[in-house]
């Protein structure tokens, strides 16, 4: 049976956590803090738990230096819980700010107010998405089955990557194509927002890096992170008033201005996982000091440049699936022997017996992935550089 040290593995999610992490966690899911309970078992409403949530919080707003005007949530569903719970909460601010404006022009006049919303969300209302993977197009197609009780023009796609790129993701198109919603509310349609995913871990493909900040991998799977600016938390409107309207109110454990006014515990919180977040993000603290996600971001440059630079140099045997430019640092997605089922067994195969574990594609795109997330450490990817490199050799004969 193989150690924890003698195994790297590049699975993208659920994905690696620092073994120190996992050794404290073992502890405390067995005797947290000398207590004589779990941290699974303490109730969520306990002072201890509060603590927890709040040290997390706190660190993570160091960590990534998020501004006095923004909230942390932490939530249930993960990333496909929030697709629904974008559409349901921004759609509800855009309608918001909608009647309050017509509340000023109207007076108090319900009736007047109420038909002016309407018109508006019928004509104006949309949500620009950039599809330009997996993640996004799943996002677009959910925001498209919520609001389809209105009509089928609400939700805007002002980028499908793959009509660039033969029908497949892999690239991302400049700005000056995307067919953006005008955000003047005088000149007709307005988004209620902008969707993209910065990093698509199915298909590799990553905005450049001027375009958006990076973020760290924190948690086991059952705890969902949102960061929101509390402005938006107080711009929604009566639930009975988005029913006349024809949208459906948000359902309450999505509803993020409820979840903010309860410290995230409206429900029962996974303490255990929120614990683990603020192992791992005060561990990075220690780690990479006054840098922060610069120096994380360094680090994660270096692991991508050497996997990156061994494929490029054998493009007999590896092919990298997106286009260079968009290429993401995290998840590195290529195909050996131009998607040889063959190779690619061989390729995997060949890789587990050097204890490098998690690295076959997405089951909907297939080929190989490498996730170089930050607890993969260097001498990981040095070990992945040194199987690509044997596995290029031609077979002595």
């Amino acid at each position: 049976m193989p150690t924890r040290e003698e195994v790297s593995y590049f699975g993208a999610g659920p994905a690696p956590l620092p073994t120190p992490v996992l050794t404290a966690g073992a502890a405390a899911f067995l005797n947290y803090n000398n207590t004589g309970l779990s941290l699974a078992e303490i109730s969520h409403r306990s002072s201890t738990a509060t603590k927890i949530l709040n040290d997390t919080k706190a660190a993570l707003t160091e960590l990534l230096d998020i501004p006095d005007n923004y909230e942390i949530l932490f939530m249930h569903g993960g990333g496909s819980g929030e697709f629904s719970a974008v559409v349901f909460n921004m759609v509800a601010v855009w309608v918001e700010q909608r009647r309050r404006a017509a509340e000023k022009e109207c007076g108090g006049d319900e009736a007047k107010i109420l038909e002016r919303v309407r018109r508006e969300v019928r004509e104006h209302l949309r949500l620009d998405y950039l599809v330009t993977g997996s993640w996004s197009l799943k996002a677009s197609q959910e925001a498209a089955q919520l609001l389809a009780p209105l009509g089928s023009n609400h939700v805007n796609i002002a980028l499908d990557a793959r009509k660039s790129h033969a029908g497949k993701f892999g690239t991302i198109p400049p700005p000056s194509s995307w067919t953006l919603t005008p955000t003047d509310p005088t000149s007709g349609p307005t988004p209620a927002f902008l969707y993209y995913c910065d990093n698509e871990t199915v298909d590799g493909v990553e905005f450049p890096t001027h375009l958006t900040p990076s973020s760290p991998s924190s948690s086991p799977t059952y705890t969902t992170l949102v960061i929101i600016r509390r402005d938006l938390l107080t711009q929604q409107p009566p639930a009975s008033f988005l029913h006349a309207v024809g949208i459906w109110s948000p359902p309450t454990i999505l509803h993020w201005p409820t979840i903010a006014k309860n410290n995230s515990l409206y429900n029962t919180l996974p303490i255990f996982g929120v614990w683990i977040a603020g192992e791992v993000m005060r561990g990075l603290l220690a780690a990479y000091g006054d840098a922060k996600v610069a120096g994380q971001e360094e680090v994660s440059a270096e692991k991508a440049r050497m996997v990156y630079e061994i494929l490029d140099r054998n493009p007999e045997v590896y092919t990298v699936v997106p286009d260079k430019s968009v290429r993401s640092r995290m998840n590195i997605c290529f195909r050996v022997g131009g998607g040889d089922a063959e190779m690619e067994k061989r390729f995997l195969e060949g890789a587990e017996e050097r204890g490098l574990l998690g690295l076959k594609g997405h089951r909907s795109v297939g080929g190989i992935r490498a996730s170089c997330y930050n607890a993969v450490s260097v001498e990981s990817v040095r070990k992945l550089a040194v199987w690509l490199v044997d596995f290029a050799q031609p077979p002595i004969t």
